[in-house]
């Protein structure tokens, strides 16, 4: 088996273009200690135009898939927030979409249900004391009824949550095994660590 990967991710924030690549490569090495991963710059998108206009998202999809064509152990990865949408019935349908367009590409369609920063929320033991947030720092009873994510981090940290600046530093800290109390995240953790190991299930 290789220990070569290549991913071509599309994102739709500021943060997760910083974020994204660095939570890659902790899963990775976490996966595959033996992996080498490269990675394309991540393409920004606006979620609902992806998600709702067939053009831009066709638009965008083909030109992370030329990236991840040419290689073996490949894929293009989508990675947005659901907000309100069930990550169960709109991930299946964009990865049809998605394979679809182009069959002979791997993909990869990842939901954080309701923001990236849920995430966060579920592994708030594991960020005490990162970013200035409080070092009794305890996550809420159910992370994903937080409609405002970035809010609630926001005035737990002696400064505003700024998502170029937060985001990346908190992907760094955050505790696995605390996130994937969250399904959507549980998910992500499945697919990838799959993607990077295939023997390991």
């Amino acid at each position: 088996m290789t220990n070569s990967f290549f991913i071509a991710p599309i994102v739709e924030g500021h943060g997760e273009v910083q974020a994204v690549p660095i939570l890659l490569k902790r899963l990775a090495a976490e996966a595959n200690p033996e992996a080498r991963l490269q990675l394309n710059p991540a393409l920004r998108v606006k979620a609902a135009s992806f998600v709702n206009d067939n053009d831009y998202f066709e638009r965008y999809l083909e030109l992370a898939a030329r990236k991840a064509r040419p290689w073996a152990n490949s894929c293009v990865l989508i990675l947005l927030d659901c907000e309100d949408a069930c990550p169960a019935e709109l991930g299946p349908k964009l990865l049809q979409k998605a394979s679809t367009t182009r069959p002979d590409v791997t993909m990869f369609v990842l939901l954080a249900y309701r923001e990236y920063e849920t995430w966060f929320l579920s592994a708030a033991r594991s960020l005490r004391g990162v970013c200035g947030l409080p070092a009794d720092l305890e996550p809420p009873d159910d992370s994903e009824s937080i409609r405002n994510a970035k809010g609630w981090l926001s005035v737990r940290m002696r400064l505003p949550y700024n998502e170029t600046d937060h985001q990346p530093r908190l992907t760094a800290a955050f505790a696995f095994q605390e996130a994937a109390t969250v399904d959507s995240f549980a998910r992500a953790l499945q697919k990838l660590r799959l993607f990077f190991n295939p023997t390991s299930q």
